[in-house]
């Protein structure tokens, strides 16, 4: 048995029992024939795999998503033709292509990957094609096609909405090679997590913000086609094949490196590999002075594009040049910072708020820096009526946009500061501007998530934190978080798939940092889930042990032992959380929250709401 990520195409004949009632024969003879002549060579050219045929459907893998996609559109593109001047034999296909982890035995493929794609044929147009979100954020704009947004759908069987798009037929060429020509697709490309060679783990925020400040120049080329961060950083700290991975993601070329940090010196190694047959295209080590890394970053990215061979409009170029700072040292400050306010306790929101308050010292004009003020300044406000209060919170995140209106993390901020001040109807307009700026954005899923479960709208809430939760594929927050509102909703298969998942990410963040009370208590909830309670006391109980004083600690452990059943302690804990508690975790957690459910009957329970008003 093997596992892999591949891409599925399935496809199905439109009403071929009908078709069989009517001409049994005709309709085998030109099925067979439309398979033969038609179907089949195009299947080839694109390098795909037949699984297996039924009577009226076939099961199709294919090594790369763009493969997948453009043989469904040549397919449905000659069917068109072939309708139009066969008329009296018409034959019509669905189909529906999904990218997904799919175990292969025997032959044959199985898994959720596989079930998506064949309900995404189910609800695919007469004729036409419907993909997932992975799908349609891996082709992006290589093929020319248009992606019509169908909204999230719940699928058969399938146990979490899927967000799905129709490739638009009509805006094709009518030549059915339009979407394979290589003339027409963009050099495409995949920036892996650059290795952190320092010799100290905690160094890897570095190495981590060179990788992403590189993904960010080459995106903004328009003549390129670049792979999110979010599914780049999956492949971090993996043992992989370059040209399997090439494979797996769809693109020509990897780059790949690694930093070395020591004092005031840095090497930064890069390769760029031809994907298609692991042949080095360029290869170059950069060993200079700190302050330097930014202009080491504008010369790989430079490299990049001259090997590729693509055009830098005069736009792509100035924004490329144009550094996040000018001072290295508060973009070191400012990468440290972050990687501390990611590990959500009283503590680090202060020492994170420190470090941004001294990227800003030494650069004014550092508009991240103030962005991360205002989270961190939202979360010691909320949490533990501490530092700024709204108003204040909102004039940092409003320097943040006056120096950057694009910067997405600015409108995350605002945002996050306005659900604060329940002023839900503005927070959800920035939170919706900050997505629209950079779909790929953390920040402003996990925000805009949190603002929901407070507002009782569960639904979009679990969208939020399932898209924050693919967006950084180490958080494990968004899923731990997704317990309690998925068995909110009625839904305990995708809880318990939300908590297995959490438990591995929230395990490997304890084996990395062991004093992060965070992981230990969201673990706790959510091997409560899977029906490991010993384990899940035990987190607990190290999470109190790591910071027995801290209101989000209390609260969640409090969770725990709710579920656990232990009433009393469970009361306990809640009853010293509240005189410290905030409108979000007084109104929406309290009220809200399926974990302490088992305590709603209770008359202690009462009296923690008559507390509330």
């Amino acid at each position: 048995m093997e596992r892999r990520l591949t891409a599925i195409l399935a496809a199905d004949v439109v009403g071929y029992s009908r078709l069989m009632t009517i001409d049994e024969a005709g309709t085998l003879a030109a099925l067979k024939s439309l398979r033969k002549n038609l179907v089949n060579p195009k299947i080839s050219e694109h390098n795909g795999r037949i699984v297996k045929l039924t009577g009226d459907g076939i099961l199709i893998e294919f090594p790369s998503v763009v493969s997948a996609v453009a043989c469904a559109v040549d397919i449905q593109s000659a069917m068109r033709t072939r309708n139009a001047t066969e008329p009296a034999t018409r034959i019509e296909f669905r189909i529906g292509i999904n990218l997904g982890d799919i175990i292969v035995e025997d032959g044959d493929i199985f898994g959720d990957g596989v079930n998506v794609a064949a309900r995404l044929e189910s609800i695919a147009p007469i004729g036409g094609i419907t993909v997932s979100q992975s799908v349609c954020d891996h082709v992006g704009n290589r093929l020319g096609l248009t992606f019509e947004d169908m909204g999230e759908r719940r699928l058969k069987n399938i146990e979490r909405p899927i967000r799905v798009y129709s490739i638009s037929i009509d805006t094709l060429s009518q030549s059915p090679e339009r979407a394979s020509t290589p003339a027409e697709e963009k050099p495409s490309i995949a920036v892996l997590p650059f290795n952190n060679m320092s010799g100290d783990p905690e160094q890897e925020y570095f190495s981590d913000g060179i990788t992403e400040d590189i993904i960010t120049d080459l995106s903004k080329v328009s003549a390129l086609f670049v792979v999110a961060r979010n599914t780049a950083f999956t492949y971090k700290g993996k043992p992989m094949k370059v040209r399997e991975v090439a494979q797996e993601l769809g693109v020509s070329f990897i780059l790949e490196g690694s930093v070395r940090k020591a004092g005031s010196r840095v090497r930064v190694n890069g390769q760029l590999i031809d994907g298609r047959n692991g042949g080095h295209v360029w290869a170059d080590r950069y060993d200079r002075d700190l302050t330097d890394i930014f202009a080491i970053q504008d010369e790989i990215t430079h490299a990049i594009v001259e090997q590729l061979k693509v055009k830098l409009l005069p736009q792509e170029k100035k924004s490329i040049a144009q550094a996040p700072t000018a001072n290295i040292e508060a973009y070191t400050i400012y990468l440290r910072g972050r990687q501390f306010m990611q590990r959500h306790s009283k503590s680090n929101y202060q020492l994170a708020r420190r470090m941004f308050a001294n990227a800003v010292e030494l650069d004014p004009l550092y508009a991240r820096a103030y962005a991360g003020i205002a989270d961190c300044d939202s979360f010691l406000f909320l949490h533990y009526h501490l530092e700024a209060g709204i108003d204040t919170i909102l004039a940092t995140a409003a320097k943040a946009l006056g120096l950057d209106d694009q910067l997405a993390e600015a409108h995350a901020s605002r945002g996050l500061a306005l659900s604060l001040g329940q002023r839900y109807e503005e927070a959800t307009a920035e939170f919706e501007r900050a997505i629209a700026l950079d779909p790929n954005s953390f920040e402003a899923h996990y925000f805009y998530a949190r603002a929901c479960v407070t507002q009782g709208k569960l639904e979009r809430a679990a969208t939020l934190f399932e898209r924050a939760a693919e967006n950084k594929p180490d958080d494990y927050q968004s899923l731990c978080l997704l317990i309690p509102v998925y068995r909110s909703l009625g839904r305990p298969k995708d809880s318990e798939s939300a908590a297995h998942r959490g438990i591995e990410r929230a395990k490997n963040e304890l084996t990395v940092h062991p004093e992060n009370a965070r992981s230990a208590y969201l673990g706790a909830n959510a091997l409560v889930t899977v029906g490991d309670k010993d384990r899940a006391r035990e987190w607990a109980s190290r999470a109190l042990s790591i910071d027995p004083d801290d209101i989000l600690t209390q609260y969640n452990v409090a969770c725990v032992y709710s579920l656990l059943g232990d009433i009393e302690r469970a009361f306990d804990l809640l009853e010293r959380v509240l005189p410290h508690a905030g409108h979000e975790l007084k109104h929406g957690w309290i009220k809200h929250d399926s974990d302490l459910d088992p305590l709603r009957d209770h008359p202690r329970y009462h009296k923690i709401l008559e507390l509330i008003g």
